[in-house]
């Protein structure tokens, strides 16, 4: 292939591009009733084909796409690990006694605060906004439930939890992949996040008290009666079903690496479900795979608990795998460069810095389909103007994280979203209007960078040194 030949696609020809890949993806969503793995593997083509026209071979562009699925496959691993997890943890009785603690000892007029607080510490200790969802997340959807709370608000406390504890969690995969890509230190970048972090969580703690206090006239004790008394009949209620929750939170918050500790809180799962709810060690073992199956004749309490196993997952891994191919055929064609150029030439100060980063990682969502797409390819697409115009790497981190990260569960065919949708069991487009902190954390970055608060100057760069600053980023993705 001749170098030169190869030329990034015009703004038009983006357009269309991704027109029809947007298309697809809500056509086949909203309209078709047909899974959205089908859409991204049409998509590859289409960019394969705008690759092809603009002087790419085949091969060059089929390596692009696997390269980008290399980047993502950990969390393939730690998505089937959860699904492991929460299905032996409802069979083991794990989550039912969350669940059956959480409706006696919770308020309903804290409930939509706590149920924020507890996602955000679990994921903070965890390090994973998936492992937080599956465990914390779907005992909490319960307890609300129980209490008549909307199912769509309470996912959205929960994922504004999960995202804000992943968000300042060191262990966290997506705060190492965002800050590696922007050349930053780990620290440094939560350091970075923290100030407007904090102010948006308190915004969104006031405005979560405000809709319990809402709702908690209408709760009718008589059904949190009954889901309770539905709990002991089906479950063996223990408060020894939270030594495994202590177990697999002391490991991670010890930093120990999130896949073979998720595993071993599913193997915890297996020997709560054979010993303490006195299951067949064969059925016990099989609900790491196939979800877990009761019917308690409460529908609700059905609906929460016949979930999990790793089967479960496989559509939200083919979106993963899918949607980072996508991504890398994105990045080796240039769409998002074409997008980034059009961006810089209203880029002159912090504000508008912040706006075309936040964008620009969203737009990774939208067409990527993949958190890790957005965070890998947002640094390398906006760094050069932070550096052009004297901004430090950690603001970076920042806008793309905020915009990537927090954004990625509000995208129907996203990896985020298909997960949190099939986890929680609320349509994306149900709980994306309630997911408050995302929301207000963007709005809050916007107006203070635009106020020239919380934002950190450096000297401005030479091309020679952003174009050095650009490697070494390359050589971090690709060992991190």
């Amino acid at each position: 292939m001749d170098k030169q030949n190869v030329r990034l696609p015009s703004l038009m020809q983006v357009v269309l591009a991704l027109g029809i890949f947007l298309a697809l993806a809500f056509s086949f969503t909203a309209k078709l009733d047909l899974p959205i793995q089908l859409a991204l593997y049409i998509g590859w083509f289409v960019i394969m084909a705008l690759g092809i026209k603009l002087g790419h071979d085949y091969k060059s562009l089929e390596k692009a796409a696997t390269k980008g699925i290399a980047n993502g496959l950990g969390a393939v691993l730690i998505l089937l690990a959860v699904g492991a997890l929460v299905g032996t943890w409802i069979a083991g009785g794990i989550v039912p006694t969350i669940i059956y603690y959480g409706l006696k000892a919770i308020h309903p007029s804290i409930f939509l605060l706590a149920t924020m607080i507890i996602c955000s510490l679990t994921a903070l200790a965890t390090g994973t906004s998936w492992g937080a969802a599956g465990t914390a997340g779907i005992a909490m959807m319960g307890i609300g439930q129980g209490l008549g709370i909307p199912a769509p608000m309470t996912a959205g406390a929960v994922l504004s939890g999960c995202y804000f504890g992943d968000k300042l969690s060191p262990l966290s995969d997506s705060v190492i992949l965002a800050s590696s890509m922007s050349n930053v230190e780990v620290m440094e970048h939560i350091k970075g996040m923290l100030p407007i972090a904090l102010i948006s969580y308190i915004i969104t703690g006031i405005l979560f008290t405000g809709a319990g206090l809402h709702y908690a006239g209408n709760v009718d004790m008589a059904q949190v009666d009954s889901v309770i008394l539905a709990m002991e009949q089906q479950f063996v209620i223990t408060p020894m079903s939270f030594i495994p929750v202590i177990i697999v939170l002391g490991l991670l918050a010890m930093r120990m690496p999130s896949f073979p500790v998720i595993s071993l809180g599913s193997l915890l799962g297996i020997v709560w479900a054979v010993m303490i709810q006195d299951m067949d060690p064969l059925v016990a073992f099989n609900t790491a795979w196939a979800p877990f199956s009761i019917s308690s004749g409460v529908d609700f309490i059905d609906a929460i608990l016949n979930r999990g196993g790793m089967s479960s997952m496989l559509g939200s891994v083919a979106v993963i795998v899918f949607g980072l191919g996508f991504g890398g055929l994105l990045d080796k064609v240039g769409v998002l460069q074409t997008i980034a150029k059009l961006f810089e030439k209203r880029v002159n100060s912090a504000g508008s810095l912040s706006v075309s980063t936040i964008a620009t990682a969203f737009l990774g969502n939208v067409f990527g389909s993949a958190m890790y797409v957005s965070l890998i390819l947002t640094p390398k697409i906006c760094a050069k103007n932070y550096d052009r115009l004297g901004y430090k790497r950690k603001n970076l981190s920042r806008n793309a994280e905020f915009g990537g990260t927090l954004t990625s569960g509000m995208v129907p065919w996203s990896d985020n979203g298909i997960y949190m949708a099939s986890i929680l069991g609320v349509a994306t487009f149900s709980y994306a209007p309630f997911m408050w902190l995302s929301f207000v954390c963007i709005i809050v970055t916007i107006v203070t960078s635009y106020m020239g608060w919380f934002v950190d100057r450096c000297p401005p760069t030479s091309q020679a040194e952003i174009d050095a600053k650009a490697e070494e980023a390359e050589l971090k993705a690709q060992t991190a």
